[in-house]
């Protein structure tokens, strides 16, 4: 164990120290600031090195690109690793008992999950970037609320990535009439204890207190589709959160629509359903409006997190108007790698993007830097 330390000491004390100055960051961002975008670019570059240090399959990646610490200019110069290469590779710089949390990516019986591991420094920095964020969107207005969640708990889905999220939103802002709702079957899929739902949904109405409903799309079909002959009118500012997907677990529904379904189940306006897009690679989310505003529905992420929509076949980046594949550079990735490149599609939007869907085999295929 001894002969190990030092190696341990070398990569514990600068990651901490890059977390202890991520979450100096996060907690002074803003919009807009000269400063803010220089030291973005200050502590991208720094994260970039120790990862291109301690990450081996992402170094061997980065030097199969020719692209090394000495050779980058800016941050937008750090190589996206593509997120389906999180199934294959153990994309970290943590020893396997530093890692304290594993989460892991959708997947099926026949699909192999991503990995993302977070040591309990770079966790805390996950729910630091998640909170911030989380309050400005959803609950700007509100410090805590009853929250009713539509998936299985911590207990019965350690590895998921969005529980750990709505467990760490109702410990912070959730009132005492708080839960969750779901829960695993004997076939490892998530149901929704209907009773449950349908007795915190009354009970809100009773007293008249607003609620906030967090779900998965697909889990949000499966209430509206249970409501479709008792429907209910929440009190005035519940909220709606839907983090979108359905991997074939519901029918599949245009996001109008669905949202649609809900106003029309629950009585809770357009204005008032947040949609997020986020994945478990990346350690922070984006969201598509502020509870309460009305007009288009652009997805932005925080000031930590800068975001490129890139052409599938240069890899170059695309002008506003313009279609491409969803590319990220997120500073609170500190353990794995924080320039990700999707498969998501997106059209490039003043200040954000406005999300398309999962790209075809043939578009993913086209970027020249989805190859590993």
């Amino acid at each position: 164990m001894a002969v190990n330390q030092p190696n341990k000491n070398r990569v514990q004390e600068p990651l901490n120290q890059l977390c202890q100055e991520v979450r100096r960051f996060i907690s002074e961002s803003s919009l807009g600031s000269e400063r803010q975008q220089q030291q973005f670019e200050k502590l991208a570059l720094q994260a970039f090195r120790f990862q291109f240090e301690h990450n081996f399959p992402y170094r061997r990646f980065c030097e199969s690109r020719d692209k090394t610490p000495a050779s980058l200019g800016s941050f937008r110069d750090i190589p996206a690793i593509p997120a389906s290469a999180f199934k294959d590779l153990e994309l970290t710089v943590l020893s396997e008992q530093d890692r304290v949390k594993t989460f892991h990516s959708s997947g099926t019986t026949t699909h192999k999950p991503g990995r993302h591991f977070h040591s309990k420094e770079t966790l805390a920095l996950y729910e630091q970037s998640l909170i911030k964020w989380f309050k400005s969107f959803v609950l700007p207005d509100f410090e805590f609320m009853p929250i009713l969640i539509l998936t299985p708990p911590p207990s019965d889905a350690s590895h998921s990535s969005l529980v750990h999220m709505f467990e760490t939103v109702r410990e912070r802002f959730g009132s005492e009439r708080s839960t969750f709702a779901g829960f695993v079957d004997r076939d490892g899929a998530w149901q929704i204890d209907f009773e449950k739902v349908q007795k915190a949904l009354l009970h809100g109405m009773e007293i008249d207190q607003p609620l906030l409903v967090c779900g998965t799309a697909f889990s949000f079909v499966h209430l509206c589709d249970f409501l479709a002959e008792k429907k209910l009118q929440l009190p005035k500012s519940s909220r709606v959160f839907e983090t979108g997907g359905y991997k074939g677990r519901s029918r599949s529904l245009p996001k109008e629509e669905l949202h649609a379904l809900i106003t029309d189940r629950l009585s809770v306006s357009e204005s008032f359903i947040i949609s997020e897009y986020g994945m478990s690679e990346l350690s922070s989310q984006a969201y598509d409006r502020r509870a309460g505003q009305s007009g288009s529905r652009t997805f932005r992420f925080p000031p930590w997190v800068r975001t490129e929509i890139v052409s599938p076949e240069t890899g170059n980046p695309v002008e506003t108007g313009q279609r491409g594949l969803i590319r990220i550079f997120d500073l609170a990735n500190l353990a794995s790698v924080m320039a990700i490149q999707t498969e998501d599609l997106a059209v490039k939007s003043p200040g954000g993007f406005d999300l398309l869907g999962r790209a075809a085999l043939a578009e993913v295929r086209g970027c020249s830097l989805m190859h590993l």
